[in-house]
């Protein structure tokens, strides 16, 4: 045997024993938890743990490094207590997924992208059957390889005997495929879309149709980025139209449940009029800020190479697929135009306080936008704003510092409400912000992060 074959053989060995230790180790985790169960004792013990750590690393006889050894024993405390945890979960039926009945036995899917193959994956989580047909044939293969789909030959294929059918393709599209579906399914089939604009799909007079659109996923990723849980807890507008037979309704809203997003109903104008404001005004305006910047960049470089965070968080939407978004933009176009109407009048308003010297007015300006984004905060996080705290890390630009941060607040059950990285440079590396629920713990946040080294304000 070599000097190599040997150090090597050494090496699996002692990998083998490790294994051994571990497994060991996590039989004790799970003694511990019973033993804190039947006490009626909290389950994780942050200052204990850190203790642990500490311990560890006055022993540590090297040559692994203290940061080594912090990182390596975190990893094993955080995936041991997942384990364990894992273990705890009471069982879920296949027949049934995570506590949401089945609303369908045979689905069809015609659109294979992103949001299409999720709502296949999705559905397959409580058993149900999806076979599925896309135009471009790759792009179907890439659903098939994701194990959620049964691919068909052909859009009649595809539906035949479906329940139900889900159209996912783009919106420019979506009216004449809903009608061809239509055509090709049974009496007792229903039919729903998920295109995010409503109106172009208004006109389809069928007790059969109803009109949907979940706020979630996005305009490019594909079957790849397709994901089950992408419409947990989700908004999932329906707008039926007037011809929408009270059964098919129901149906589509018993799906939507149980793929576990909530269904909001509307009607098809009103929902345009909401996601021109909310969506579609966002996309155009990070279009223009860019084009504007881009247009000073075009002479010196200067705008793009000393650009702030605030110009990339701004910009962020800007050139998502314009393909799709071209066919938003039409379909939605009256109610865009009126967004950035309105939009103009504000900014007619903030140019003559700028020209007047008018501080009272801008002061009130500022004001009264924070406010309003408190109040944004308030409904995406179900926490009074007064309660949500920003805590402001610099995070060095290198591997595993991230996974450092989110497992030192795990370990102390403090959650991320959200969080926002911003890149500054190479050299500088990044800020991360995070957003915590109750001074306490944010309090107890910083502390925890402070003692491992973190500049946490």
């Amino acid at each position: 045997m070599s000097e190599l074959d040997a150090l090597r053989t050494e090496i699996s060995e002692l990998d083998r024993r490790l294994l051994e230790l571990l497994n060991r180790r996590l039989e004790l985790v799970a003694a511990v938890r019973d033993y804190k169960d039947a006490a009626g004792e909290r389950w994780i013990d942050p200052e204990r743990e850190a203790e642990l750590l500490q311990a560890l690393v006055a022993s540590n006889p090297g040559p692994i490094s203290e940061r080594g050894v912090r990182s390596i024993f975190s990893a094993v405390l955080d995936v041991l207590k997942q384990e364990v945890a894992a273990d705890r979960r009471a069982p879920t039926s296949p027949e049934t997924g995570p506590g949401r009945p089945r609303a369908v036995e045979h689905l069809a899917v015609v659109g294979t992208g992103l949001v299409g193959t999720s709502v296949a994956l999705a559905a397959g989580r409580t058993g149900t059957r999806c076979r599925a047909f896309d135009a471009d044939s790759g792009v179907l293969e890439g659903a098939a390889a994701r194990g959620a789909v049964e691919p068909a030959p052909s859009l009649a294929g595809a539906v035949a005997d479906a329940q139900l059918v889900v159209v996912a393709v783009p919106v420019g599209s979506a009216p004449s495929v809903v009608q061809k579906v239509l055509a090709a399914v049974g009496e007792d089939a229903v039919v729903t879309d998920v295109a995010s604009t409503k109106r172009p799909l208004a006109s389809i007079a069928d007790p059969r149709f109803v009109p949907g659109h979940p706020v979630a996923g996005g305009a490019t990723g594909g079957p790849a980025r397709a994901a089950a849980d992408l419409f947990d807890a989700a908004t999932w507008f329906l707008t039926p139209t007037d011809a929408s037979s009270a059964e098919s309704i129901a149906l589509v809203e018993r799906f939507v449940a149980s793929l576990g997003a909530h269904a909001v109903r509307t009607d098809a104008a009103a929902h345009d009029r909401l996601l021109a404001l909310t969506s579609h005004l966002p996309h155009a305006l990070a279009n223009l800020l860019m084009l504007r910047v881009a247009e000073a960049a075009a002479a010196d470089d200067a705008p793009l190479a000393f650009a702030g965070a605030s110009l990339r968080e701004m910009t962020r939407l800007a050139g998502a697929n314009s393909a799709i978004w071209s066919d938003i933009f039409l379909g939605n176009a009256d109610e865009i135009a009126a967004a950035l109407a309105g939009f103009r009048g504000s900014l007619d308003e903030l140019e003559q306080a700028l020209q007047g010297g008018d501080r009272g007015r801008i002061e009130t300006t500022i004001a009264t936008a924070a406010a309003a984004r408190e109040r944004l905060e308030s409904f995406a996080y179900r926490t009074a704003p007064a309660q949500l705290n920003r805590i402001r890390i610099r995070v060095p630009d290198r591997p595993g510092v991230l996974a450092r941060i989110t497992q030192i607040l795990g370990a102390a059950q403090i959650n991320l409400e959200d969080f926002e990285l911003r890149h500054v440079s190479p050299e500088y590396g990044g800020v991360l912000v995070i957003l915590v629920a109750g001074a306490d713990n944010a309090a107890r946040a910083r502390e925890l992060l402070r003692r491992e080294g973190f500049a946490a304000a």
